[in-house]
């Protein structure tokens, strides 16, 4: 299944997240694709949030992955876009993360496809001006619950 979605703020993206969220299950590998600063983040906050996170839903861009307890299990939320090599994924022991109570949200997936799990769902960001997004989703038959 996929469907496109017109964002022009970024609490749009985060009711979009909330969407996806209905979405997901434990087991679940999301995988949030687009340039920098597109809204990927944000996105990702609004899925955590409305899975049942109530604190502050940072970026890990620095720390590479933020794991987040959820109503139902954990949400482990990666950013690859520093990793220099798919290999230094192994390094940071992604198999630990890849559980049935969690759900999977990878930021630059496309820096280890071949090392991660298939997405059940994929958002690809793209820029249509400086306040507008073109978000397309794609379901698997794997994420339709």
């Amino acid at each position: 299944m996929k469907m496109a979605k017109h964002i022009t703020s970024p609490r749009d993206m985060e009711r979009l997240g909330a969407v996806l969220a209905q979405r997901c299950y434990p087991g679940s590998v999301i995988y949030l694709q687009g340039e920098l600063g597109s809204g990927k983040t944000t996105l990702a906050r609004g899925l955590i949030r409305a899975l049942g996170y109530v604190g502050h839903v940072k970026s890990p861009s620095y720390t590479l992955i933020e794991s987040y307890p959820v109503t139902n299990g954990v949400v482990h939320h990666l950013d690859l876009y520093r990793l220099k090599n798919s290999h230094e994924l192994k390094a940071l022991g992604l198999h630990d993360y890849l559980t049935d109570q969690s759900i999977l949200l990878v930021e630059w997936p496309e820096i280890a496809v071949h090392q991660l799990p298939k997405p059940h769902v994929r958002c690809m960001i793209e820029y249509l001006n400086s306040h507008h997004r073109q978000v397309s989703i794609e379901i698997t038959e794997a994420g339709i619950a």
